[in-house]
């Protein structure tokens, strides 16, 4: 690996570390914005759940930090434990979130459709990816081109699955933000000030989203260069 690459990385890890710090900052600084409502994360999300008329999804407690989920598969709202029982803006935001989804799958929402179908392929190919290009390269600088320049070009394509999938997350995401943002305000669960708060925290939590997506696709552009760059 030269210089550039090091460089790239050194800057896509830098840039995440910023985003994921300000992150926690910001859902420190809602969760002590106690809801004037009293309800808890699991009441938030269930309630919006029955406002969509969604009754086949459970919300459930899931060990751990800011490891809130939506599950497809067994339709279930996974909210970590300081969000599930806590009564504040940021658990406010993070539950109606996850919600979001369950009203995307619920409604069929056509990205995270896409993003499903993807799942399957990016498990098996995200970790081997960028070994596979290296390789496809060693070989074609030791055997020449060839052979070797094929293994590179399938590792580029299984990368290419992988940076396909963290932007087809990024309107995922959004929407579910964007959903879980309205219905806070139509159904008045958040005072004015409760709902900047909820706000802010999904703006952050969406932007470690687009971080990712960005450096997937430096990641995906500096080996397709140094791929296709070698070839005469």
């Amino acid at each position: 690996m030269n210089i550039e690459y090091l460089i790239l990385i050194g800057a896509i890890t830098l840039m995440s570390w910023i985003v994921s710090s300000t992150l926690k900052r910001k859902f420190a600084k809602y969760s002590k914005i106690q809801l004037r409502n009293g309800l808890s994360g699991r009441e938030i999300a269930e309630k919006m759940l029955a406002d969509n008329g969604i009754y086949d999804v459970e919300v459930i407690s899931t060990p751990g930090q800011l490891t809130d989920h939506y599950n497809p598969k067994n339709k279930t709202v996974n909210l970590s434990e300081a969000v599930y029982n806590q009564r504040n803006a940021a658990a406010a935001a993070v539950a109606a979130h996850e919600v979001g989804h369950a009203v995307q799958h619920a409604q069929a929402y056509s990205y995270l459709q896409m993003r499903s179908q993807l799942v399957p392929i990016v498990s098996v190919t995200s970790g081997m990816s960028q070994w596979v290009v290296i390789g496809g390269l060693v070989l074609g600088a030791a055997a020449g081109v060839g052979f070797g320049y094929w293994v590179a070009v399938a590792g580029l394509v299984m990368m290419g699955f992988a940076t396909l999938f963290s932007f087809i997350t990024l309107p995922v995401e959004y929407d579910a933000s964007n959903r879980a943002l309205a219905w806070l305000k139509s159904k008045n669960m958040v005072t004015p000030d409760e709902y900047k708060g909820s706000e802010d925290a999904l703006k952050w939590a969406a932007r470690t989203y687009l971080v990712a997506a960005i450096g997937a696709l430096a990641s995906l552009l500096y080996w397709a260069l140094q791929v296709f760059g070698g070839r005469d």
